[in-house]
Order: C-alpha cells, then sequence, then structure tokens
C-alpha cells in the first residue's frame, strides 16, 4: 500500500485495521469510551452489592431492579469494551467465532434491559393499583417468574436476525435483509415495551394522583368541637348537620362558660387548618415529584433508544439513507449510555438506596459484616 497523498494514507490505514483519524482523535475517543464503561460497571455494581448486603432492600421490587444492574453490567463487561476496540481499530480483528459471540451478547442484554424496565412498569402498575391481592402475590418466587420470562422473551427476541445474519469479511454487524426481520426485531426489542411503558406509566401516574388527592382528602376530615367527623369519601354528605353528633350551636354561646370554651378552641382550629394547607401541600409536592421521576425514566428511555430504532429500520427500507460509521457508532453508544442512567434513575429518589449508597461508599459495612 503506498498511498500518494493524506486522504490515500488515511484510507490505507483504514484497509489495515487502524483507525483512520487523527492519533490525538483516537486516543481521546477511546479514553471517553473506556470511562463511560468503567462508570456504567461500577454503578451497576454499586446497586447489585446495595441490594446484597442491605437487608431492608431485600424486596420483590428490587429484585427485578437487581437483575435489571446485572444485565446492564453484562452491557458494561461484554458489550462496551469490545464495541470500543472495534471502534478504535475501524475493523474487526477478532475472528467470525467472536464477532457471533459478541453479536448475540450485545442484542441479547440490551433486549433484555429494555424489557426489565417494561416489566418494572408492569408490577409498578400492579402495585399501585391493585395493591391488597397483588401484595400476596409479590412474593421472591414471583420476582424470579418475572426475570425469568423477561430473559426468555429477550433470547426469542434476538436468535432469528443472529440465524438471519449475512457475514461479510471484516464487519461484526447485523444488516437486515428484509423488512419483516427489522420490524420484527425492532418492534420486539423497542417499540412494543415503549408502548407498554407509556401506556402504564400514564396509568400509573393517574392512579398516584389519585391516590395522594383521596389521602389529602381524608387526613382533612372536617371535625366539630374536637370530634372527627366518620366520613371521608367525597359522596358522603359533609355538612354538620348531618355528621356531627347532637351539640349546642357553636355560633351562638349561651353561657360564658361555652364562650370560653369556643374561645380556647380558636387557636387549635386555626391549627388545623395550617395542618390542612401542610398536607395538601406535601400531596402536590408528592404529585410533583412522581412526575418528575416518571419523565426522567420515560425521558431517558426515549432519548436513549429512540434514535437508534428509527435508524434501524430507516437503513432496512432505504439502503441509500444510511448513515456515517461516526453516526452509526454515536447512536449505538447513546442505546449504551442507558445502562448507565438505569441505575441512577431508578434509585436515586429512593431513600433506602441513598442510605445504603453512603454506607458502601464510607465502608461502614465491613463492621457488621466482622461481627457476623
Amino acid at each position: 500500500c503506498s498511498p500518494v497523498n493524506q486522504t490515500e494514507h488515511e484510507k490505507c490505514m483504514a484497509s489495515n485495521g487502524t483507525y483512520a483519524g487523527e492519533p490525538w482523535d483516537v486516543i481521546i475517543l477511546s479514553l471517553t469510551l473506556s470511562f463511560l464503561a468503567v462508570l456504567t460497571t461500577a454503578m451497576n455494581c454499586l446497586v447489585i452489592t446495595a441490594i446484597i448486603v442491605t437487608r431492608k432492600l431485600h424486596h420483590p421490587a428490587n429484585y427485578l431492579i437487581c437483575s435489571l444492574a446485572v444485565t446492564d453490567l453484562l452491557v458494561a463487561v461484554l458489550v462496551m469494551p469490545f464495541s470500543i476496540v472495534y471502534i478504535v481499530m475501524n475493523t474487526w480483528v477478532m475472528g467470525e467465532v467472536m464477532c457471533n459471540i459478541w453479536l448475540i451478547v450485545d442484542i441479547t442484554c440490551c433486549t433484555c434491559s429494555i424489557l426489565h424496565l417494561a416489566a418494572i412498569a408492569v408490577d409498578r402498575y400492579r402495585a399501585i393499583t391493585d395493591a391488597v391481592e397483588y401484595s400476596r402475590k409479590r412474593t421472591s418466587l414471583w420476582a424470579a417468574i418475572m426475570i425469568s420470562v423477561v430473559w426468555l422473551l429477550s433470547i426469542v427476541v434476538s436468535l432469528p436476525p443472529m440465524l438471519l445474519r449475512r457475514q461479510e469479511e471484516n464487519t461484526c454487524i447485523i444488516k437486515h435483509d428484509n423488512i419483516g426481520s427489522a420490524l420484527y426485531s425492532t418492534f420486539g426489542a423497542f417499540y412494543i415495551p415503549l408502548i407498554l411503558i407509556l401506556i402504564l406509566y400514564y396509568k400509573i401516574y393517574r392512579a398516584a394522583k389519585t391516590l395522594y388527592n383521596r389521602r389529602a382528602s381524608c387526613l382533612n376530615k372536617p371535625e366539630m368541637n374536637g370530634h372527627m367527623l366518620p366520613k371521608c369519601s367525597d359522596r358522603e354528605p359533609t355538612s354538620p348537620d348531618t355528621l356531627s353528633p347532637p351539640e349546642k350551636s357553636v355560633s351562638e354561646p349561651s353561657t360564658e362558660g361555652d364562650r370560653v370554651r369556643i374561645t380556647a378552641k380558636s387557636p387549635e382550629s386555626r391549627s388545623r387548618r395550617e395542618r390542612s394547607v401542610r398536607r395538601r401541600r406535601i400531596s402536590s409536592t408528592r404529585e410533583r415529584k412522581a412526575a418528575t421521576t416518571l419523565g426522567l425514566i420515560l425521558g431517558a428511555f426515549v432519548i436513549c433508544w429512540l434514535p437508534f430504532f428509527i435508524h434501524e429500520v430507516i437503513v432496512t427500507i432505504c439502503e441509500s439513507c444510511s448513515l456515517s460509521p461516526e453516526m452509526t457508532n454515536f447512536l449505538t453508544w447513546l442505546g449504551y449510555l442507558n445502562s448507565l442512567i438505569n441505575p441512577l434513575i431508578y434509585t436515586i429518589f429512593n431513600e433506602d438506596f441513598k442510605r445504603a449508597f453512603q454506607k458502601l461508599i464510607k465502608c461502614t459495612y465491613y463492621a457488621p459484616f466482622y461481627k457476623m
């Protein structure tokens, strides 16, 4: 290979398996991607360890989060490093067998991560809309069944694209030869879970909003002369005449003693009104927090994965519409980035997880383990 200019030199280097770019670009790119891989590994290890060593986190709902963290850890350890080498070398140098293994792990783990988000949405929806009945079913065995189903579905979605893959020399990618294969893999791995997640989280938000309002309504039961009224339903009458026990009218006290008693109760009445206002504010704050959490979950998921799967469908339909390798790599790593964001979003709003993380970082778990 005897290049006559810089452009020809870069083409020659690319054909020989070296990244066709400036050396500093290669270094910065590889360091950035390696940092993201290490950070993803660390965050998911932190979540897994916190759930294992913290007894308070031993709950079926958290087992789903732990399984999600394991899946994202596999992405960080088994998928990202090979992708970094592939991007930097600009060619696949590890053989066809290793390529097949990497692709099946990549597709299965990424699909499994997405399906875990759908399983967590189903779990949260059942927990908030059918709390009493679902609490009986929500056992460790139930969590294990859900996790097994998620992995089984991931394999079912991932295998056909691998079996229909067209192998090409020095490349390690999956190209869909027909629209049917592309729709099967993209809808199974992303679009169907996305629709399910959007519907469920919308219903979760509506149910949570109704629950907060109902609690605020029940907490604000009217009182009369220190007696709590027995009903809090919106359908029930709230007039003091129909609900309060028969007492002397408080509007027109007849004796001095009555006047003193009512005067003494006035500050208490104001205090009750203040508590009522405070409870409404707390309910409103919880509503906003729930909306923020759901917004972050959905936003991160859609931003990370939607561009990649839109690109997959468009490229299959229109071969001339393919993006540059750099943009394709960017969209792929944007999807991988969801494995870093998941452990942050699904734990950062939970006080038990926060305390567990603080103890792990301060190494305060060593002492109890030593005593045991």
